[in-house]
């Protein structure tokens, strides 16, 4: 089952650049670890302070493990400094197919 991710950033006023460096500089090694599919940062074309990042994975384990390598536990650190508000993180799963109506 594929994991998709979305994490939601505002950053503080002045910290836009912050964010972003940090955001960017997870990319690489987020991509080297086994179970990750995607990862990509977006910002907001109306509020640069404003970005979100679409993850996919394999499953809830390989996410696990994201959060416990040292990339993820010092950009943590970073957001702590440069965010304005709590990140939101979404775990989206593929929706189930809606079985055909029958009739009796």
């Amino acid at each position: 089952m594929t994991l998709t991710v979305i994490a939601e950033c505002l950053a503080a006023p002045g910290q836009e650049d912050r964010l972003r460096t940090a955001l960017e500089g997870m990319i690489e090694p987020s991509l080297d670890e086994p179970g990750c599919l995607a990862y990509r940062p977006y910002t907001d074309r109306n509020q640069p302070g404003r970005m979100a990042v679409v993850e996919q994975w394999t499953g809830h384990e390989a996410l696990a493990e994201h959060f416990e390598t040292p990339h993820f536990r010092h950009v943590a650190q970073v957001l702590d400094l440069v965010l304005a508000e709590p990140m939101t993180i979404r775990r989206l799963v593929d929706a189930p197919a809606h079985a055909p109506a029958t009739s009796d």
